[in-house]
């Protein structure tokens, strides 16, 4: 019998006004497949982070002693407001996520890594209430405005909050298996949205 791959750690990039959904709407669908991926949360230190809904959310590590990433997730939220013009931030995160085979983000976080640099040369989206803000950033980033999400070669962009879920499940078909989304859908009880270009917020 040949041997299981090994399994693939997703690190999610917490910072303060954080949005909850977007983290663990992704976080819920994907450790429907713990034994084939692995959660870490880091924040700005190692402890307590709070999110946009003031609830205070552990991170495992610190953004600084994050290990080089397999896949990396920024979710978005009020936070990504400051987070965009935080230099030093932004320096850490090009340097780090770059070393990732997937780099992905939900909502507003694709503002943050687009600030970053991470996204020019590549087709993006974001949340659509926002999509005004969140498209100022980054030099040479093909924004998709019609899109729940969207993929280009290892970079992964969702629309608003709920969109990071079927984002994530359709990041279990691509690191798992096919049908791996479609099994943890039905799992977490969520009615899924499997077309990327289906998305009834963009007007």
């Amino acid at each position: 019998m040949p041997a299981r791959p090994a399994p693939r750690r997703v690190d999610i990039v917490l910072f303060p006004g954080f949005e909850l959904l977007d983290v663990f709407g992704p976080v819920e669908a994907l450790s429907m497949a713990e034994e084939r991926v692995g959660i870490r949360l880091l924040g700005p230190v190692a402890g307590t982070v709070a999110s946009s809904q003031g609830t205070e959310v552990v991170a495992a590590a610190a953004w600084a002693d994050a290990e080089t990433p397999d896949i990396v997730l920024v979710p978005g939220g009020a936070g990504t407001r400051d987070l965009v013009h935080d230099g030093a931030f932004l320096t850490w995160l090009r340097g780090w996520a770059d070393e990732a085979a997937i780099v992905a983000s939900v909502c507003t976080g694709s503002a943050v890594l687009a600030a970053a640099g991470l996204l020019d040369g590549y087709r993006a989206t974001s949340n659509k209430l926002a999509y005004a803000w969140a498209t100022g950033f980054g030099t040479e980033v093909d924004w998709q405005r019609r899109a729940r999400w969207v993929v280009d070669r290892n970079r992964w962009t969702s629309s608003g909050v709920s969109a990071g879920t079927d984002m994530a499940l359709a990041l279990l078909d691509s690191i798992v298996e096919p049908g791996a989304g479609d099994r943890a859908a039905r799992l977490i009880e969520h009615e899924r949205n499997s077309d990327p270009d289906r998305d009834p917020f963009a007007a």
